[in-house]
């Protein structure tokens, strides 16, 4: 089963891509669906009030923001 490893931001932060420990580089609506499949391990979603998009959020720190993450570039 595939993690992810890094990710890849847009100017303003937001993150709009994850690599995967493969080496695969998939888009964020690419990776929920990913999830949801069950493919990617060590992620959850966490549904959102204000957006049609969940939030990928990293399940061993809470962390919504993969702030530890590196940049995939």
């Amino acid at each position: 089963m595939e993690e992810i490893v890094a990710v890849d931001r847009d100017h303003s932060g937001n993150i709009i891509s994850f690599k995967t420990n493969t080496g695969r580089i998939i888009s964020y609506r690419k990776a929920i669906q990913e999830i949801e499949q069950g493919k990617i391990s060590g992620v959850m979603l966490k549904e959102q009030t204000f957006s049609d998009l969940p939030i990928v959020q990293n399940i061993s720190t809470d962390d919504t923001y993969f702030e530890n993450f590196p940049p995939i570039y």
